[in-house]
């Protein structure tokens, strides 16, 4: 199956990523790391080079292929990289499932850019990739990312101590999803 490499939005589309990204993707990453620091896990010194985000764009393509995740650039207009939002951890058969993550440039925080990205992501998620199940995970005090969620339809599930390592440290994190059925 053929599935989509961009999905437009009004003030932003999502498209995967090539290597003609590095660059860009280099000067998002050190420009918005200290932001990002407290969200995501801790990255060598490797990651912030071009040689780490060519490995990551690689290894994303690797996993496109092979339907198991599917990273997508958060793109403006004019094609200015502000983030990256992907569906991960990909499981088919009886649970068709995936886990949603986003981040977006500090300079364009607060436009809705993450909240389109991710009603784009969900359209792709439920349309050609045809997935049932979307879920995402945020800190209990990322109001903001918590609101994005809700305005596209997920719905808080619960709550997991300690699930996942951000930061060097294990966080607690609410849990949110969606089915194909509520997006409807």
């Amino acid at each position: 199956m053929r599935l989509p490499e961009r999905v437009e939005g009004d003030q932003v589309a999502i498209r995967a990523f090539t290597l003609a990204d590095v660059e860009e993707l280099v000067e998002l990453r050190r420009r918005t790391r200290h932001f990002n620091a407290p969200f995501e896990p801790r990255r060598s010194e490797g990651f912030f080079t071009a040689a780490g985000q060519r490995a990551e764009i690689l290894r994303d393509r690797d996993e496109w292929v092979v339907d198991r995740m599917y990273a997508f650039a958060i793109v403006e207009r004019d094609g200015r990289i502000r983030g990256r939002i992907g569906l991960a951890n990909i499981v088919r058969g009886a649970w068709d499932n995936a886990t949603l993550g986003y981040f977006v440039d500090e300079a364009v925080n607060g436009r809705g850019y993450a909240t389109e990205a991710v009603a784009l992501i969900l359209r792709f998620a439920f349309g050609p990739c045809r997935l049932h199940r979307v879920q995402a995970a945020v800190m209990p005090h990322n109001e903001r990312s918590a609101r994005v969620l809700r305005k596209n339809g997920l719905r808080l599930e619960g709550h997991a101590q300690r699930y996942l390592r951000l930061d060097g440290r294990w966080r607690d994190h609410d849990l949110y999803a969606i089915t194909a059925e509520e997006l409807g």
